[in-house]
Order: structure tokens, then sequence, then C-alpha cells
């Protein structure tokens, strides 16, 4: 990878004098040469010693594949099978689970689509489901828009799931049925819910570190931090991205990285709410000819997650006018098939059941 991809910060002089070395990427940099020796033919006075071999490492850390003991992998996978349950991971639309596979941690989830099809309440509605249903759990909503969330929104989703929670005969959150949990998660779901603003790349990071702390010096606490939801990532990468520079493609792939690092360690369902623009003169990933919208922020971003899932809302059918149909398809999956679709309805702001293809 060219060094300046890697390591966006370095300065222009030193990026020029190793260059005039043959030293463009990090592999000219770790294997052409030893270190002293490329460091003694660089100009004097372009970096001194110690921040060069500071270099070397930095450079050494972020081209190495990550380790990882093999200890921490089984502990890591016995805690999800343990502690997080199949059940309290899903949308509650059969149909949807059965294409997306549930939605068990770790997972790094892209929902897309154009305005309006259902994104944002999607996302809320398994916000909402799995906080009614386990008490000790919480959840983080990443608001980069000012207005993603309103209180109109959970008032009207929040009462199918008290009604759900308290009519269930059974749960997988214990062994047997606990009515006084099950009240507990419910009246306590809305307190659970953090939310927090971030307009711009760095103030999400922030965020997300604030929460990588929280979680990483008190892992035993009672209120755990069980999924992520940012809505919208298009605003914080969007006007990154250019044509002519690779520097905010490089952001944008550190910070999905960030993302994929969080949901692993922690155990996180995290949901990136996506945009969508233009595919002329048609999307290829779609199982439908007439699709000519793809999700935003480039071909590259659907590689970053587990699963792309594309919303598209269509008009009112038959004699329910009340309900516009919206299709929910897999672009691309990790876990399940690709280019498999259902149909939602999405009435008064709730996402319910529909057909399947």
């Amino acid at each position: 990878m060219q060094l300046r991809t890697l390591i966006p910060s370095l300065p222009q002089a030193l990026v020029d004098a190793l260059d005039a070395q043959g030293i463009r990427t990090d592999a000219d940099l770790l294997f052409s040469s030893s270190s002293t020796d490329i460091f003694k033919k660089l100009p004097t006075g372009t970096i001194s010693l110690r921040e060069f071999n500071e270099l070397v490492a930095q450079v050494t850390e972020r081209a190495s594949a990550p380790a990882v003991r093999g200890d921490e992998v089984f502990t890591a996978e016995t805690k999800i099978r343990e502690d997080i349950i199949d059940e309290d991971f899903h949308t509650g639309l059969p149909k949807l689970d059965e294409l997306l596979g549930g939605l068990s941690p770790p997972r790094v989830v892209e929902i897309s689509g154009d305005r309006g099809s259902g994104k944002t309440t999607l996302a809320l509605q398994l916000v909402l489901r799995h906080l009614s249903r386990v008490h000790d759990s919480s959840a983080l909503w990443i608001d980069t828009t000012g207005d993603s969330l309103s209180p109109e929104r959970v008032s009207t989703l929040l009462p199918l799931y008290e009604d759900e929670v308290r009519t269930r005969s059974s749960t997988k959150i214990t062994t047997s049925y606990d009515p006084w949990a099950a009240c507990q998660a419910v009246s306590s779901a809305l307190e659970r819910l953090q939310v927090a603003m971030a307009f711009d790349i760095e103030a999400a990071q922030e965020v997300l570190e604030s929460m990588r702390e929280s979680l990483s010096s008190d892992p035993t606490s009672a209120l755990v931090i069980r999924c992520v939801v940012i809505d919208t990532i298009t605003p914080l990468i969007g006007p990154l991205l250019s044509a002519v520079s690779s520097h905010g493609h490089a952001v944008m792939t550190t910070f999905m990285r960030e993302l994929r690092s969080l949901a692993n360690r922690f155990s996180l369902t995290i949901l990136v709410i996506n945009s969508s623009t233009g595919a002329a003169p048609r999307n290829r990933d779609s199982a439908f000819f007439a699709t000519d919208r793809k999700p935003a922020l480039g071909p590259s971003f659907t590689f970053l997650t587990d699963t792309t899932l594309w919303l598209t809302k269509h008009g009112t059918e038959g004699g329910d006018k009340t309900a516009n149909t919206v299709v929910a398809e897999i672009f691309r999956s990790r876990k399940t098939r690709s280019r498999t679709w259902c149909t939602l309805k999405l009435r008064q702001g709730i996402m319910r059941s529909g057909g399947q293809s």
C-alpha cells in the first residue's frame, strides 16, 4: 500500500524524499533495505532518527495482519453463544430475518435506500425490540443529521414491543420466563437508548472512542451496549470522497475497520444507514432489471460490511391504501445468499411483514 494512503498525515517533504530513494509503499520501506540505511540516504534535516524509527514502527503495525490469541477467540465465541441470544437480535419480520440470517453479533450491516424507504424505521424497530426483551442491554444511536430520531417515531413503535413482551410465554434470555425481567426491560427501554450527535467524521470517531473506553474500563457492568446505529453515514464520508485524491477513501476504510474491530471485540451489532445514488443504466447487484439506484459512497463501501440490505419503496397495492410496499433486497452478504428479496408493508411509520419472492 502507498505510504501516503497508509498514513495520510505524512509530511509532503518526507514523502518526496522517500520517493526519490524509490521508497513508495510499505513493502519498500520495510523490506528494500534496513531502516538505518534508508535514513542515511535522506537529506539532512528531513526527519530525526527517533521520528523515523517511530514511522517505521507505525507502518509495520498498520501493514501487519492483526494477531489474535486463540484463547481470546474462544472466550469471545463462548460469550456470544451464552450471553447473546439470536432471537433478541431479529427484526421481528420473519421473512426479512430469514434473508438476513439474523443480526446476532458481531455484525456490521449496511441498510441503504432512497429517502423515505424505511431505513431508519427498520433500524429503530430492531433496537426497540432488542431493548424491550433484554433488560440489561443498551444501544447507542449516532445521529448525523440532527433529526433522524424523533420522539414521534419512538412513541409509535414502542407499544408494539410492550404488547409482544407481555404476551410471551417463554424466553431465551434466561432458562425460564422471568415476568419481572420482561416488565423491567419494557419500562426502561427508552432509558437505555443513548443518542449522540456527530456531524463530521471526527465527532463520530470521538463518540465511538468514548464508547470503547467505557466498555473496556468496566466489562462487567450490569448495563452493556450491544447495538450501535449510525444514521446516516453518508454525510460523514461523502464530502471527503474525491476522484482526484485517495485521502477520503483511506478515511472511509479506516473508519469502517474501526467499526469492525469494535463489533468483534465487544460483541456488537452495528447498523450503518447509507443513502443512495444513481446507477446508470441499472444496478447489476439487484435481482430486478429496473433498479437504477445503488448505495452511495462508491462500490468498495459494500465490501467493508457483512451485509448490504437495500430498501425500495413502492406505491400502495390492492385494497389497502394506507400501506406502501417496500422491497427488501440483499445485494451482498457474507452469511446468506445474495440477490434474494422479500416484500414488507410500511404503514403509518411501522414496518410490517409482507410476502416473499
